[in-house]
């Protein structure tokens, strides 16, 4: 099954662990520790409280200094940009309807970070829609190896940890959690090395 047709699928539990565990792998572009989040995945286990979870929200975002709204003219870096608008955009109150919204742009965006960090793309990938390579990945059309629609490794093995994460909730339901939450840091320290490698060579 695609990535798109997963999140189509997936109930309001396993939308918001999709969304969040994009924004948990991309949280070393904002300078956050690992545990930042910690609480927003506490909040989808069955003993969260789904009426806490807006208030967790506000407290990562104070946290990593995200505003409701972030303009463009207010981050430099576009890969921060991305992130920090995930985080933005997070819904206030838990439903399947916010979630998927969500989960939806959270998918688009650290595929997307993960395209703008690639050393093989050198930072030139502009930031914004997906390109063409990208909208075909997340609707399962695999372009051949070589071809100018192949993806990168990175942005493959990111592609994988998405549709590994709704499958695990779709699967196991809260059971599949504890994975989900693995697989998203296996992707941060990833990433948490990418940035590390950037920083050296800037």
């Amino acid at each position: 099954m695609s990535l798109v047709e997963l999140i189509a699928q997936a109930d309001e539990r396993g939308l918001a662990v999709s969304a969040l565990a994009c924004l948990d792998r991309c949280v070393p572009l904002l300078g956050g520790d690992d545990e930042v989040l910690r609480p927003l995945w506490a909040n989808l286990t069955d003993n969260g409280d789904a009426g806490e979870w807006g208030a967790l929200v506000d407290k990562a975002r104070a946290q990593l200094g995200v505003a409701d709204v972030v303009d463009a003219e207010d981050v430099e870096d576009e890969a921060a940009l991305l992130v920090r608008r995930m985080l933005a955009a997070a819904p206030a109150v838990r439903s399947a309807a916010e979630a998927r919204v969500w989960a939806d742009g959270c998918s688009v965006a650290s595929l997307q970070v993960h395209r703008l960090l690639d050393p093989a793309e050198d930072g030139a990938a502009p930031a914004g829609p997906p390109s063409g390579a990208l909208e075909s990945a997340r609707a399962g059309e695999t372009p051949g190896e070589g071809s100018a629609e192949a993806m990168s490794p990175l942005v493959t093995a990111e592609l994988r940890r998405q549709i590994t994460v709704l499958e695990l909730l779709t699967e196991h339901g809260t059971a599949g959690l504890r994975r989900a939450l693995e697989v998203s840091t296996e992707g941060r320290r990833v990433l948490r090395a990418v940035v590390s490698r950037r920083a050296r060579h800037a």
